[in-house]
Parts: C-alpha cells; structure tokens; sequence
C-alpha cells in the first residue's frame, strides 16, 4: 500500500498556532480600531442610570452648601471654652437639619443641634452630647473639644465649579445619587449602543420545539441576550439562520444596517458548513479570526459597513469567554467608556490544573477563603467548551498564560471574579 502524507492544519486539539494571535494583541487590535459613538443625548436624571455620561458634570453649588455639625451636640463659640475645669452655659436655641437656629452666637452661649444642621454665626466648634451635661436651659462642659471640631465646612465634599465625573463615566448607583445631590435633572449621554446577533446552524432549534436527531437547543442567543442586557445596549435578537450561504450573507447584511455592532455564534471554525469568514471578506473585513485561546479558538473580529463585528465560536462556555473577555471591552470603549479589564486577584489552586502551553486558557473555578486566610480556588471538574453548566457552578476565570504548563496545587494562579460581571 502506497503511503501517502496529509497535510493537515491546526485544529481546535493543537496548542500552538502560528496564526493565531495571543489574547494581549487581539485585545490592542479590537480597541485600537474602535472609536467611541459620538451621538448624545439628553436625558431625565432617572433615565441616566447605567449610562455613560459624554459631558462633564460640573457643580454649580457647594456640597454641604453650609457650614453644618458632624454630630449631635452643642454649637459653642471658642471664646466660651474653659481655661480648665468646667462652664456652665446658656442653652438658648436649636438647630435642626433644614430649621436653622438663625442668630447669631455669643459668649457664655450654647446652641442644641443636630447632626446636619447649620452651625450658628459665632460658633465655631460643637461639644458632642456625650461630652456635655445639660441641666435645664444650661449646659456644663470641658475644655476637651478644641475649635473646629465636629464641624463641617461648605463645599468640603464638592466646591462650586468642581468636576464631579468625568466625561465617559458610567452612571450607577452611586454616580446617581451624585448627580442628584448637585440638584441636576437632565444628564448628557451617550446615545445607546445597538447590538444585532444571530445563531448560525442546521442543527438548532428555538426553545418549545421538538428536537429531531441530531438537533439541539439553541442557547447562545439566550446566553448573549443576559449579557449584554446587563450592558443596557439596545438589543436586536435575529435568530436563527441555516447554514446556506445567501441565507447567512443576508442576516449578515441587515444586522449590520441595523447596529453597531455584529455578533455572530458559530460559523467561524474550518468545516464545510461554516461561512462566516468568506462572507465577511466579501461584504466586509476580517481583521482577525484565530486566538491563541482555550477555549475560543475560532473568533473572528472585523467591520460590515460601518458595524464592528464579531464572530464568536459555537461551543456554549467559549461564547461566554470570548464574549467577556473582548466583546464586553469593546462594547465598552464604543459606548464612550473606559475598556477597563476584569479585576484580577491572585489565588491559590487548591488542586492540580492541567494545561499544555501554547495557549492562553480560561478554566473556570470557584474562588473561596481558605482557613488559613488566603483565597483558593478549585476547578469545576468539567472544562468542556460544550459544558455550560460548568458556568453556572464557577464564580471566576482561572487565567493561565500562553506558556503555562501543569499547575501543582499550592501555586499561586490569575483569577478572574466574576462578581459584577458576569
């Protein structure tokens, strides 16, 4: 028999790939290439959460806008202090939040008021209850309070004409409540980013159908659909599309006259059935299209029009990887705001990891306290790319870099939260 060679390419088995970019580049590549939208709005206050701000805010009043007391006790002039021993002094009015005492305060004279509330001409300390003892309409303390203490200045949080965010800040609960202690109801925006995806294959069916052999249910458009609604873009669901290629160049085509940008779930590897590549290099480009990545070998990264796109692998926990790990940043950077990356933390394994290098990895694990103090984290047992419920139990990306081989349990590894993330 005579022997003959094949050749063969790098498949989603092999470890190194010369034409596979490393994670780093792909990452400088996509946001290299993308600008931020340009189009705002202008918003009611409410309207403004979870959006990015595309001006400044600036402060047109002093936070505290008065002079006010730190604590519950007794506004007291300096000169009314003690050389030593005690003093007894006339209690002769009130300040509460939003009632002021409104006169003026002299020596020998002590004003009751409230945390919050307006400091009384005059005064310029206030003796925390604890430290006074009133009896009647007069009031006994020490010479342990010293001028200026339990006192808040005007403007101390924020001064008029401070910038409190920044231009490309993301409003959440906190910014909000920003922005409404400046007394400010309309916000500048920037416009909502739109998001068209589609599944690609044969062999999916919407959930409620039946299943023949050889089909399965198609969860990507759910998995894409909560992540992206916890970015609040505006969300263009175009469903499933056989494998045929004018079928495929047609989805392509609307979706990317419909959003900013393109996402796509399968239809990136090498098979016969898989389109995504050719088409997009006839109705657009591919900047890229292999990651030196586990999993998420196969994604795809380029422009229809004026739409960015992404072609993201089949397998369930590789859209997940991908998505976060570039979709997310550059969803980011187009909304107009900082492409920062996940937090990462260091961690003990607390069992051996297996890892061949060649490719950066992402195995998903459970990160905990350990009883010596320290984080830990395990592997979920199953690291499939096809194993979504392998997401579901995790609570972080364990990141192992490009050269990385085994890891004994006890070394310190990358970790990923997911908390506020995912």
């Amino acid at each position: 028999m005579k022997n003959v060679s094949i050749q063969t390419d790098p498949s989603c088995d092999d470890d190194y790939d010369s034409s596979s970019l490393d994670c780093d580049e792909a990452i400088r590549r996509i946001l290299a290439a993308i600008n931020a939208v340009d189009t705002e709005e202008i918003v009611d206050v409410h309207a403004a959460f979870d959006r990015i701000t595309a001006k400044p805010i600036v402060s047109q009043i002093n936070v505290p806008g008065h002079i006010n007391s730190a604590v519950d006790g007794y506004a007291v002039a300096a000169d009314s202090l003690p050389e030593e021993g005690t003093v007894a002094l006339d209690v002769v009015g009130s300040s509460f939040a939003g009632k002021p005492y409104g006169r003026d305060i002299g020596a020998g004279q002590a004003v009751r008021i409230m945390t919050g509330a307006v400091v009384p001409a005059g005064a310029d300390l206030v003796v925390m209850q604890e430290n006074a003892n009133r009896d009647g309409d007069t009031v006994t303390i020490d010479n342990r309070t010293k001028p200026g203490d339990n006192v808040r200045a005007a403007g101390e949080d924020i001064k008029i004409g401070e910038e409190v965010l920044a231009a490309g800040t993301h409003i959440g609960p906190a910014e909000l409540g920003l922005i409404a202690s400046l007394g400010i109801d309309r916000v500048s925006v920037k416009r909502q980013i739109r998001v068209a995806f589609v599944s690609t294959g044969d062999e999916l069916k919407g959930v409620g159908q039946k299943l023949e052999p050889g089909e399965i249910y198609d969860s990507n458009r759910y998995t894409l659909f909560g992540m992206l609604k916890r970015m609040n873009v505006e969300i263009i669901d175009l469903g499933v599309v056989i494998d045929e290629r004018d079928a495929v160049r047609n989805a392509l085509t609307e979706a990317a006259s419909r959003a900013d940008l393109v996402i796509t779930s399968g239809g990136v590897s090498v098979g016969e059935a898989d389109y995504i590549k050719e088409i997009l290099q006839e109705i657009g480009e591919v900047k890229f299209w292999k990651v030196a990545m586990k999993p998420g070998r196969p994604l795809a990264f380029g422009k229809i029009g004026d739409a960015f796109f992404f072609g993201l692998p089949g397998n369930p926990v590789s859209v997940m990887v991908t998505f976060y790990q570039f979709v997310r940043p550059a969803l980011i950077k187009l909304m107009g705001g900082s492409a920062t990356d996940f937090i990462t933390v260091k961690a003990r394994a607390a069992n051996p990891l297996k890892k061949r290098p060649g490719r950066m990895e992402f195995q998903r694990g459970y990160l905990a306290v350990a009883d010596d103090g320290e984080l830990s984290v395990s592997t979920d047992k199953d690291q499939g790319s096809g194993i979504l419920s392998s997401m579901s139990r995790a609570n972080c990306f364990i990141v192992l870099p490009i050269d990385q081989g085994r890891v004994a349990a006890g070394d310190w590894v990358s970790v990923q939260p997911f908390h506020g993330v995912i």
